[in-house]
């Protein structure tokens, strides 16, 4: 391990381990004060993300990203803050901090006994969301999640993810796939962040009108099992509740090729999550490069 990856390791492991004992109105004003301290840095990730707000919102001013960019990196560190109090949450603040439109979508696909794949984007905190699900409707779910290094670190965010209730398995191609498709045959539930895909696999679609590419996963899935495929978009007000929605079903389509049907449901899945991003910006937490034309030409589209 570097000395770099040992710095990080230790940073995430005293959050988990101090800011959780905080008081909560203390982690915020700790969360706003570290946010506020990185924007005025102006690093690589705050001048990604004004320039991926500027995307989002075509004809704001110069005054206006900036102040977005100030509002995400508060929004971002408030997702981090909650992150690290969520294990020392109890169930009652779990089942008041979150408030989700359209749940009945979940739950009636659940009772239909064919399973449920819930895609979601970077936004505010899906971890709340997920600590919502399985402790407040009492379902439990599995996801996926990108090895980090170091390996110390992954093993923090498995074990924290696993402490909320939730099967985490390593994205792994094949494998993690086909442990998915199990869990959904099995009228299980499957949540997928599935915003940002830059593998071969990943699917083409139109995302504010430039192109993009997000990953297959979340259609195949639908495609193979039958399973039920919900968009979920959410966001912070100005009160300690985070709101959700969970859209309407994802329809696979009557015609076409397994490609063509995947490519129409993924970017089904992009216009819901647009729609969520176009509402609240600043709740977005996309500090990396997305959109094709931002990447490097030598790791983009072959």
């Amino acid at each position: 391990m570097s000395a770099a990856e040992r710095v990080t390791d230790g940073l995430y492991g005293l959050g988990w381990s101090t800011v959780k004992k905080l008081p909560e109105p203390v982690a915020a004003r700790l969360g706003r004060t570290v946010a506020d301290a990185a924007w005025k840095r102006r690093g690589k990730g705050v001048q990604r993300l004004e320039a991926n707000y500027a995307r989002v919102v075509p004809d704001a001013s110069p005054q206006r990203l900036a102040e977005l960019s100030r509002a995400g990196m508060r929004s971002y560190l408030r997702y981090w803050m909650e992150s690290f109090r969520l294990p020392a949450w109890s169930p009652e603040r779990v089942r008041t901090g979150f408030d989700p439109k359209g749940a009945h979508h979940l739950t009636d696909g659940l009772a239909a006994g064919k399973g449920v794949i819930l895609a979601l984007p970077h936004l505010a905190n899906w971890d709340l969301a997920g600590a919502w699900v399985t402790t407040t409707l009492g379902i439990p779910f599995t996801t996926v999640a990108e090895r980090l290094k170091p390996e110390t670190l992954y093993d923090r965010f498995v074990a924290y993810r696993e402490g909320l209730g939730m099967e985490v398995l390593a994205h792994s191609g094949a494998s993690a796939f086909g442990t998915l498709a199990r869990r959904l045959r099995d009228g299980g539930l499957v949540c997928l962040v599935a915003d940002r895909d830059l593998s071969a696999a990943g699917v083409e679609v139109d995302f504010f009108g430039e192109r993009a590419r997000m990953p297959a996963g979340p259609a195949l899935l639908a495609q193979q099992t039958g399973a039920q495929l919900l968009p979920v978009t959410l966001w912070y007000d100005d009160s300690p509740v985070m709101q959700g929605r969970v859209h309407q079903p994802v329809e696979v389509p009557e015609t076409g090729t397994r490609i063509e049907k995947t490519a129409v449901m993924t970017q089904a899945l992009a216009d819901a999550f647009a729609s969520g991003i176009a509402e609240h910006p600043e709740d977005w937490h996309m500090l990396q490069r997305l959109w094709l034309a931002d990447l490097d030409p030598a790791k983009g589209p072959a």
